[in-house]
């Protein structure tokens, strides 16, 4: 993979610009998408952003969420985009496994293709890029990439809330280790540009719904088990509990989080029972590395302190199996 710095050049003339992002996209995803897509327009670029499926519900304020095609429901739409584009941008994974159904067309795509991401190691696909697992989020390397062309001067709000909304989620509200000093700078340049920090803060996370509050309430007394000696939680969610309160896309976003808060507890998990695939997703505090855990025990990865993975052995077997391992390790 070429240094991003060389597909500058490719970016000199009007293009079509095909972008996309993961499979079930969260803040990062999804800001980095939209926040790429409103500068390469601001360039002269058509572009055209592909979710693989449909993103969460507290993201639809997002500037541009309107015109996002969701390849699930607009399959011939979106391979048309990707067919006639000249251009491909690929933000925030590293496998084009992430994107579940668009994988196979996305590498049988010949256009040069360029990726965006902060995650680790990723597969020899692409033919320029920006990697840097240092990154709080891909956000803030789009943020880089717009600075890296010198064009900090076009960054508008539209483009400051989709970048903000990626940091902000990816970093935990900025109390993560991965908030460097240049995460709260590029926040002040984005304030700079006209970015109302609390009216984002506010959508992404005083926006529930009611049945999502009671939802959370089931889930911290009736889902989540503690294992002090190994200073893990666990928290389990069947398809069936999904359905008693009609969880939507989105509902269970941060739930890993919350046994964090726990004193003394270091290793979260959230295993989700889904139609296709049993998920997992690991959050830790300190020295233990989920990523290495997640690639180690469930064909996953991720950051540090934050990463997935999945099972194909069914929802309670793969709790049986979780538990077995947490009982030979000490977070």
């Amino acid at each position: 993979m070429r240094p991003i710095q060389e597909a500058f050049p490719l970016l000199g003339t009007p293009k079509k610009v095909f972008i996309t992002t993961h499979h079930k996209p969260d803040g990062d995803a999804i800001g980095s998408m939209l926040g790429l897509a409103h500068y390469l327009v601001k360039l002269g670029h058509y572009v055209t952003a592909v979710s693989p499926c449909e993103a969460p519900d507290f993201l639809e304020w997002v500037p541009g969420m309107q015109n996002v095609l969701n390849y699930e429901e607009n399959t011939q739409q979106s391979l048309d985009a990707l067919a006639e584009c000249d251009l491909i941008f690929c933000v925030d994974f590293n496998d084009y496994s992430r994107t579940k159904t668009l994988e196979t067309p996305l590498a049988n795509a010949t256009q040069p293709k360029v990726l965006i991401d902060h995650h680790l190691m990723p597969k020899p696909y692409w033919d320029y890029g920006m990697s840097v697992p240092e990154k709080s989020s891909t956000c803030e390397m789009v943020y880089d990439f717009i600075n890296l062309m010198d064009n900090n001067h076009l960054i508008d709000v539209d483009i400051a809330e989709c970048l903000y909304t990626g940091v902000l989620t990816d970093t935990g509200s900025f109390r993560f280790p991965v908030t460097t000093a240049d995460v709260h700078r590029m926040i002040a340049n984005l304030k700079d540009h006209g970015l109302e920090h609390s009216k984002i803060h506010e959508l992404i996370y005083d926006s529930w719904s009611e049945t999502r509050m009671r939802f959370l309430g089931y889930v911290l007394i009736e889902k989540m088990e503690v294992f002090h000696k190994q200073k893990a939680a666990l928290i389990t969610l069947s398809k069936e509990d999904m359905k008693l309160f009609n969880v939507q896309s989105g509902d269970s976003e941060g739930l890993v989080n919350y046994p964090l808060s726990i004193g003394n507890i270091k290793f979260a998990t959230l295993i989700t029972e889904r139609s296709d695939e049993v998920k997992l997703s690991f959050r830790s505090k300190g020295e233990f590395d989920v990523s290495t855990f997640a690639r180690t025990y469930f064909e996953g990865g991720g950051h540090f302190n934050a990463s997935g993975g999945r099972s194909k052995l069914s929802f309670k077997e793969t709790i049986t199996y979780f538990k077995k391992i947490l009982s030979d390790i000490h977070p």
